[in-house]
């Protein structure tokens, strides 16, 4: 049976431990359902105790004294009796709130439901590289998200939160994060859903791509890569201009080596494409096909024996990685330029050596502003292959009809063409790439005032959607 007293600050505070190895317990004269437990080493403990109409009696934990005051634990029993009083059971609602999942579940849900065809988002792509490219953006989308509101039960989560961290984010990423947010939070079917109704940013074209100075350093830390499946994806994904899902998918069956010919079944437009095979590419592609079993599908297998999809992944990770090492090698140079000499430690990892690089940049005072090449995604290296052969001359049609792009306009002309315009065009622009990264004697470039001349016909719009 409970103590009854008028619980104060001072009058709890002076409450003793109970000797006898039991809690005792107290009870409010002023505010009907307030308890307070005192532990046997001394822990004193707010909580709300009722009887459920027709029911058992139902407690519900307030807090600690000392977190929570006397008067503070006051209000909140007597918020919680009215509640009580209209039918409510408080004891319930936490426990359903203890059971209810928090958003990291939520997300793994539902990106094990797109993989394995699930979802509405995956039943829609029947192409398996749409389901692919569509599983690679929730798994990219997720990580930026922040692990704080991952840890949240979503009953938690406020369209205020969320709308700040999509504001902070900010562009594209933001955008495709907030899309996978709402998303799961549909497939949980929770409601409301406080992703829903939160307006999304304006996105700009990206018009990145490697210029001349900047392909020599790619070249450079391509060529110090460990893994050489991930150092041919890259060059291939350069020479070819294919999106980095068909290279990744790559199959051999679909290669004609000796007309020097990729058929690519089905692309990202739902149609047909032929890529000629620059010289370069050829070579790759030969050299890989020397080392591959002559039962394996692909011209890029995973690493991973249980791989359910078969090729390869990670290349994000890779695409990283060698962007820290080229950014290493920048540092490196201007520091030892700087009078300090720095060495690589036996067995260190890339990261803590850029880390240490940097530091001693700082140290030194040397300006590293541009010692990363910032900005540049894998896509970019498609669309670097469509710049260069803008620079080198090739019109906005042979550049549409080589990456293969879908337009209203280029598609009666671009079913007319062969291969060959495309052929020479490419191999003209690859060219170029490679004598400006140092990787060939020689090139056949056309001379630069007639491309400029050519060049400025073309609207910047025209350019742009050319070479996307």
């Amino acid at each position: 049976m409970a103590k009854q007293i008028k619980f104060t600050d001072r009058a709890i505070r002076a409450l003793p431990a109970p000797n006898d190895g039991q809690r005792a317990e107290y009870a409010d004269i002023e505010q009907a359902g307030l308890r307070l437990r005192v532990s046997p080493n001394g822990v004193k403990t707010f909580s709300v105790l009722w009887r459920i109409k027709h029911g058992p009696m139902e407690r519900v934990t307030l807090g600690r004294f000392g977190d929570v005051k006397t008067e503070q634990a006051r209000q909140r029993a007597e918020s919680l009796g009215g509640k009580i009083a209209e039918g409510a059971n408080p004891a319930e609602l936490k426990r359903q709130r203890a059971a209810e999942p928090v958003l990291s579940n939520i997300l793994d849900r539902y990106i094990s439901d797109l993989t394995e065809g699930r979802t509405k988002r995956t039943r829609k792509a029947a192409k398996e590289a749409d389901r692919t490219k569509t599983i690679e953006w929730a798994n990219s989308s997720r990580k930026h998200i922040p692990a704080s509101m991952q840890a949240k039960k979503v009953s938690a989560l406020s369209q205020e939160e969320i709308e700040r961290w999509h504001r902070r984010v900010g562009g594209y990423v933001g955008n495709r994060s907030l899309q996978l947010l709402r998303a799961a939070l549909n497939h949980a079917k929770v409601t409301p859903n406080p992703a829903v109704g939160i307006g999304l940013h304006a996105e700009t074209e990206r018009e990145r791509f490697l210029r001349p100075g900047e392909l020599p350093r790619l070249f450079a830390a391509l060529a110090n890569e460990a893994n050489p499946a991930f150092r041919d994806y890259f060059l291939l994904a350069l020479l070819t201009g294919a999106r980095r899902a068909n290279v990744r998918t790559m199959r051999w069956a679909d290669l004609d080596l000796d007309q020097a010919q990729w058929r690519i079944p089905v692309t990202k437009n739902g149609q047909l494409h032929n890529v000629p095979l620059v010289p370069e590419a050829v070579s790759i592609l030969r050299g890989r096909l020397e080392k591959t079993p002559d039962d394996e599908p692909f011209v890029f297998p995973s690493e991973r024996e249980e791989s359910r999809l078969g090729h390869m992944s990670g290349e994000r990770r890779a695409w990283l990685r060698i962007l820290d090492r080229d950014e290493l090698a920048q540092l490196r140079r201007r520091i030892e330029a700087a009078g300090r000499h720095f060495e690589l430690e036996p067995g260190e990892m890339l990261g803590n050596a850029l880390q240490r690089a940097r530091r001693v940049a700082r140290q030194l005072r040397v300006k590293t502003d541009d010692a990363r090449l910032e900005d540049i995604r894998i896509h970019d290296l498609r669309r670097t292959l469509g710049s260069w052969q803008a620079r080198t001359g090739a019109s906005m049609v042979i550049i549409g009809k080589s990456l293969g792009h879908k337009s209203q306009q280029a598609t009666a002309v671009y079913a007319r063409l062969d291969l060959d315009p495309i052929r020479e065009s490419m191999e003209r622009a690859t060219s170029a790439m490679l004598l400006a990264a140092g990787a060939k004697a020689s090139a056949s470039v056309d001379q630069m005032k007639d491309r400029r001349a050519r060049s400025r016909r073309h609207s910047r719009k025209a350019y742009v959607a050319a070479i996307r």
